[in-house]
């Protein structure tokens, strides 16, 4: 149906031309919705880079791009809500931010192609089956955390540390995930994760202050709804000299000690080239999908301060920024 519907736009705008008409806008416009399970900076970063590569592949808003973005506001049946629209309009490719948007949308469409980003392990989230060859309509971008280096990062800043708290959403797929791997690691590193349960943002103050006097160090994983209350997190972490370190970089710039992560904005760049791929003509199913392999440092000295932590000399120096 999809193909039928391309082949009698094509039709159209040749008979058109043939006759010397105008082009009408409709018919130049490429549809592409995008959706996120919430808003927080890393988010945000893919949503503008898919927007910018799409750009510089020559499809512009106002031009020949209707480029449509909904934000769930931290809430799954919102998410599914948005995903059963964005079917009915029927789009040339939707994206889905985070793992909770990205279920959202492929239960809702076996036909529309899906190309999603942010999303932590896809085969847990039972997106796909297979990274190498996805099948179907879906394919995408993973942003599997860098976790033993986390660990490492940790263990460099804060050396007498043994206990880390991980404060973490047991409905998000993505969490449940670093949550087991982090889980798996920890011992060899000499650590223990002590976990606390918040299923939505206003639970997350209470979840982290759970683990006050339990633990050594507080790690915030990738995890949407801990990430989007971000800042009770790091009120408490002054409050009570407990240095909080995150999963993603953008974090750091609000207030957390240090992170060994991506620039999600490259993300959604990364993302934007596997959209054009899909609009051009290729299958999703045929398109592996993609991880991130440039991970960046980012400190911040005078967060660490205000935790009773100091950052290592040789830490900041090598770190690719380092936030004032």
């Amino acid at each position: 149906m999809r193909i039928l519907r391309k082949h009698v736009v094509a039709c159209t705008i040749g008979i058109l031309t043939g006759l010397g008409l105008a082009t009408p806008s409709w018919a130049k416009d490429v549809y592409v919705a995008i959706t996120a399970i919430v808003e927080h900076p890393a988010l945000d970063a893919a949503r503008d880079g898919v927007r910018d590569e799409l750009k510089a592949a020559g499809f512009e808003e106002g031009k020949n791009l209707r480029f449509v973005y909904e934000s769930a506001q931290g809430n799954a049946g919102t998410a599914a809500q948005i995903a059963r629209k964005f079917v009915g309009e029927n789009p040339d490719v939707i994206v889905p931010i985070s793992t909770p948007s990205a279920q959202a949308v492929v239960a809702a469409t076996q036909d529309i192609p899906v190309v999603f980003t942010a999303v932590t392990d896809p085969v847990e989230a039972k997106l796909i089956t297979d990274r190498d060859h996805p099948g179907g309509n879906v394919t995408g971008m993973s942003d599997m955390s860098p976790l033993a280096k986390h660990l490492e990062l940790i263990r460099e800043i804060t050396p007498k540390a043994t206990k880390i708290g991980v404060p973490y959403n047991p409905g998000e797929a993505n969490a449940v995930t670093l949550v087991t791997i982090l889980k798996a690691l920890a011992p060899a590193a000499g650590f223990e994760i002590i976990e606390a349960a918040a299923t939505k943002s206003a639970d997350v103050q209470a979840a982290v202050q759970s683990l006050v006097g339990k633990v050594d160090v507080i790690y915030v994983p990738t995890d949407n709804t801990i990430v989007t209350a971000l800042e009770a997190v790091l009120k408490l972490g002054e409050e009570n000299q407990l240095p909080i370190y995150a999963g993603d970089t953008d974090s750091v710039k609000r207030g957390a000690i240090a992170a060994i992560g991506f620039n999600y904005y490259d993300i959604g760049r990364q993302t934007g080239k596997i959209v054009v791929r899909v609009l051009n003509g290729e299958k999703p199913g045929d398109i592996a999908v993609q991880g991130v392999e440039i991970t960046e440092l980012f400190v911040n000295p005078g967060s660490a301060t205000r935790m009773g932590v100091t950052i290592p000399e040789a830490t900041i120096a090598r770190a690719k920024e380092v936030v004032q």
